[in-house]
């Protein structure tokens, strides 16, 4: 592992060095060497910085930075031992470094800006292929070690996004997410072997969309800022555990099946589609479809049918991921009930096909905790729960001004007024709606303009799209 990170250190050197000394031509009193120390500078402290994040400084994590960084910096860290850096304290306090760009990136994105090139995201790639180097170094991936990674990224990411600097072949349409709609199925059998049939065979999937590109999709759902973070951490560690599992080296054990827990509407379907996708870029699964179901498409009302009917589903989304929605279901009924024999059956095939699905279990949060606690399989094979919040107030009212956005509407000040005023008189609670409340709120609302419009003569252009709080009312009361 020492060998990689340094191999990951050299190629930051060679690809971002020469971009940094043809900036410094325009600057000729900086010698060249000196610009291109402080490109060995830049990787030091990003280094440092991510052996730092969770605060533990390990052997293999100081060796590499001595062994690395030795040869290449006017210092006496070529000549120090692990014991020594920890001793003295070398690297801590630097996990700081990473919150706000550096010097160095601010000039990549200045002139990235001006020169309409493409500096900064050289930069990006190779400072994050440094960071899951250091992530790798310990078989032991730290939670805290991952959240560093996503400070970084979030901080070079959000320095380009203010500046303007677009991903290189970001303007490409991106045909994966109407892809993963196509293949958000409930439960439909997996086409025959050869027919080519769906959109969901080999032949048809599109191409693999940028990690940048899922996650600022991600990114762009409204709330959810823990659910996101969470969804980033989990990919990071597939990516550190993949590098260590491609090198012979050990993983920690650990499983990919997830919990999802929240009220309806409140983005588990949309984020486990873009975490199918996200699975697929990071080679995780082989096709990256979503299958839905739930306890409909799982259990039957004969002896013999339950057992086949899981089989078919899961067959459905190898390759994939499959969310079984309101899970939960599958441990209620009594004796008689086929609840439980799909619960064993879906057990035995996540054992069988570890390595070719990802299965996410969603419901409510209490209902979901006696599902785990019901079954030892499924609670040592599904460790790791997401919690998907309700919507705030605020994050409804912004759902429903980006549909009426989408479909050309609207909203006047009273209009709005009124929406946050049906949200805020909505108890939460087991079953509130989120954002399917907020659709149907949308979808009341402009039937009733309709219904107003239809009886202006001549409305004008601005009377068509406009909503306003009576619109809003009478939607309010229908629903």
């Amino acid at each position: 592992m020492s060998e990689a990170f340094a191999g990951a250190v050299g190629r930051f050197l060679d690809e971002v060095t020469p971009v940094v000394e043809g900036l410094g031509s325009e600057a000729p009193a900086v010698p060249a060497d000196r610009l291109s120390g402080d490109v060995a500078l830049e990787a030091f402290d990003l280094a440092c910085a991510l052996i730092d994040a969770d605060g533990h400084h390990s052997d293999h994590e100081l060796q590499a930075l001595i062994t690395t960084f030795g040869p290449r910096l006017e210092t006496t860290i070529g000549r120090a031992t692990p014991s020594e850096l920890r001793t003295t304290g070398f690297v801590t306090g630097r996990r700081r470094w990473v919150d706000s760009p550096s010097a160095l990136f601010d000039l990549l994105v200045a002139a990235d800006r001006r020169d309409a090139t493409a500096a900064s995201w050289t930069y990006y790639e190779r400072a994050m292929a440094v960071a899951h180097e250091v992530a790798a170094l310990d078989a032991h991936v730290a939670r805290l070690e991952l959240v560093g990674l996503e400070r970084l990224r979030s901080t070079l990411l959000q320095a380009m996004a203010a500046n303007g600097i677009s991903r290189p072949g970001a303007g490409t349409p991106a045909s994966g997410a109407a892809a993963g709609n196509r293949a958000a199925r409930r439960g439909a059998p997996a086409p025959a072997a050869g027919t080519g049939a769906g959109p969901d065979t080999a032949t048809d999937l599109p191409a693999a969309r940028p990690l940048e590109e899922l996650y600022a999709e991600l990114d762009a759902l409204i709330g959810l800022d823990l659910v996101k973070a969470e969804v980033k951490l989990v990919a990071d560690l597939l990516v550190v555990q993949r590098m260590r599992t491609e090198r012979g080296l050990p993983v920690a054990a650990g499983s990919r099946h997830l919990v999802f827990t929240g009220n309806p509407g409140t983005g588990k379907t949309t984020v486990a589609r873009l975490l199918a996708e996200i699975y697929r870029t990071l080679g995780v699964v082989a096709r990256g479809h979503l299958v839905e179901t739930d306890r409909g498409g799982l259990v039957a009302g004969y002896v013999g049918q339950t057992a086949t009917k899981v089989k078919d589903v899961f067959a459905s989304a190898l390759g994939g991921v499959l969310l079984i929605d309101e899970a939960y279901a599958l441990a209620r009924g009594g004796e008689r009930d086929f609840g439980a024999e799909a619960i064993d059956t879906l057990v035995k095939l996540v054992e069988d096909h570890r390595d070719e699905i990802v299965v996410i279990l969603a419901g409510y949060p209490a209902e979901m905790a006696v599902l785990v606690a019901s079954n030892p399989g499924i609670e040592s094979r599904f460790p790791r729960t997401i919690h998907f919040p309700d919507y705030t107030d605020d994050e409804l009212v912004a759902i429903f001004e980006a549909l009426c956005r989408k479909e050309r509407y609207e909203p006047d000040e009273g209009a709005r007024a009124a929406v946050r005023e049906r949200f805020a008189a909505s108890a939460r609670g087991p079953g509130f709606g989120n954002g399917r409340l907020a659709r149907n709120l949308f979808e009341a609302s402009i039937a009733a303009q309709a219904s107003r419009v239809v009886r202006i003569g001549q409305p004008t252009d601005a009377q068509l799209i406009g909503l306003t709080a009576e619109d809003v009312a009478a939607a309010a009361a229908r629903i």
